[in-house]
């Protein structure tokens, strides 16, 4: 029997159930974007530091995502394949998000506790590893949920499925950044940090129960068991994943390539953004090493800046938002790949501009264009890959597929934040800073590229 008539189409109540846990996931998400930065910085983390603590994302997505990926197509239970993992994920999440704005509080009481001096660093080492749990538990719920759109939605409502994803990740970015500032706007109430990893922390967990506990996966037992029977014929070995993986078409390795660039891209913006704002725009020095009487001088200014960021990461997932679903509408129309590819055209222009111009008014303007190749980014490439999946092996597909997210924040986070860190400006008071604003540069580079590729991605019809 096919696919399409099995399941049926989902109404639009039912897309919202079912991104509900993925607005949880991606309000979690852009906190941890945000923040980590400031956090860590203000426990000592140099900017190189910093990079190689942002390798706790895409070391735990190449590892992480594939794994559970295929333990999820494997996976026969009561509570269906993909539903454990979302909710299992979510909830351990939620505790590292409490934990790692505490780091400090949690260092001195180990301190007690053990009745030892500390290394000064305890508190950096603390906050790191929960960005570790953190970034896990993400990738834990996120392949599953990508697996879970073929499992559930018909074949000809993927590209919906994937774009009310993209709007679930607009909207879930939107709060998450926009709260604190407009709490400090409309009632002159600066939200601590603490108390915006606690509403991560909340809005995840919830969101993934409302969505585990609305969406049925459809598979009787002995379909479950069917499905779990064809991901051990087919992956007996990672190796063996791996090699169905590439033999699914030719036009999937076209498509990881066109992922990996995409996503240098996309992260030399997400990682530096804060301290662009921070260092560039607000013109705040380096202050890893400062006394505490010049880190007090730019107090003022680092919130300022952080707070802009916040605003910026707003604008930029409120415009991803507002257009995720005409963007799958018009892909339906013009095919995947044309919209794609002037969706990452407006990126590219976006980030020449902030390359270019550091004016705080146009700064925001340009995160607002950018904000288009980034719902096309949540959705599209999903959707292409969709086409060449077969049964029973969704989980593993998305988890392999995930590797061209992780794999390229590994040369972000190094060589990127390498990069930045020897570009170094000697200010007049004896100070440093760093040009930021270099990585916009590298992600304009490398969209291009990846461009280029999709143009090249022939599309089943």
């Amino acid at each position: 029997m096919e696919e399409n008539n099995i399941l049926k189409k989902f109404t639009t109540a039912q897309f919202l159930n079912f991104c509900l846990g993925f607005f949880g996931l991606q309000f979690a998400w852009q906190m941890r974007i945000i923040l980590s930065g400031p956090v860590t910085e203000g426990l000592g983390a140099s900017p190189f530091i910093y990079g190689l603590i942002w390798l706790a994302g895409p070391f735990t997505g190449m590892v992480v995502q594939p794994l559970v990926g295929t333990l999820s197509d494997k996976t026969v239970s009561p509570f269906g394949r993909r539903r454990p993992y979302l909710l299992g994920g979510a909830l351990l999440a939620a505790i590292a998000l409490w934990i790692f704005p505490n780091s400090e509080n949690v260092a001195l009481m180990l301190h007690k506790m053990l009745g030892v001096n500390l290394p000064a660093w305890t508190a950096l080492i603390i906050a790191a590893i929960m960005i570790w749990v953190i970034d896990a538990c993400v990738n834990i719920a996120q392949g599953p949920y990508r697996a879970l759109i073929p499992d559930v939605v018909p074949k000809e409502q993927h590209s919906i499925a994937n774009s009310y994803i993209s709007l679930a990740i607009g909207l879930g970015s939107v709060i998450a950044a926009g709260a604190a500032p407009a709490l400090k706007w409309l009632f002159n109430y600066q939200m601590s940090v603490t108390a915006q990893f606690i509403m991560a922390a909340l809005a995840f967990s919830l969101g993934m129960i409302w969505t585990c506990f609305t969406i049925k996966e459809p598979q009787t037992k002995k379909e479950l068991l069917k499905d779990a029977a064809v991901a051990d014929k087919i992956e007996d070995t990672f190796w063996d994943s791996l090699k169905h993986f590439f033999e699914l078409s030719p036009e999937v390795s076209k498509i990881c390539t066109m992922q990996f660039f995409t996503w240098i891209g996309t992260m030399c913006m997400m990682i530096f953004f804060t301290q662009y704002s921070v260092h560039t725009i607000f013109q705040v020095p380096d202050l890893t090493t400062a006394s505490e009487g010049v880190e007090m001088l730019y107090e003022s200014a680092v919130i300022n800046g952080t707070n802009f960021s916040s605003i910026c990461f707003a604008i930029f997932n409120l415009v991803c938002f507002l257009v995720a679903i005409p963007i799958g509408v018009l892909s339906v129309k013009y095919t995947n790949k044309k919209v794609h590819i002037i969706s990452l055209i407006t990126m590219i222009l976006a980030y020449l501009g902030m390359f270019f111009t550091h004016n705080y008014k146009l700064v925001a303007i340009l995160m607002g264009v950018a904000g288009i190749g980034w719902a096309s980014i949540c959705a599209l490439p999903f959707a292409m890959l969709s086409q060449f999946i077969k049964k029973g092996t969704e989980g593993s597909v998305m988890g392999i597929f995930n590797i061209f997210i992780a794999g390229p924040q590994v040369f972000v986070c190094t060589l990127v934040a390498g990069l930045i860190s020897r570009c170094v400006i000697h200010l007049e008071s004896g100070a440093i800073n760093y040009h930021w604003e270099y990585a916009f540069l590298v992600g304009a580079i490398c969209l291009a590229i990846a461009a280029v590729v999709a143009n090249t991605v022939k599309e089943k019809v």
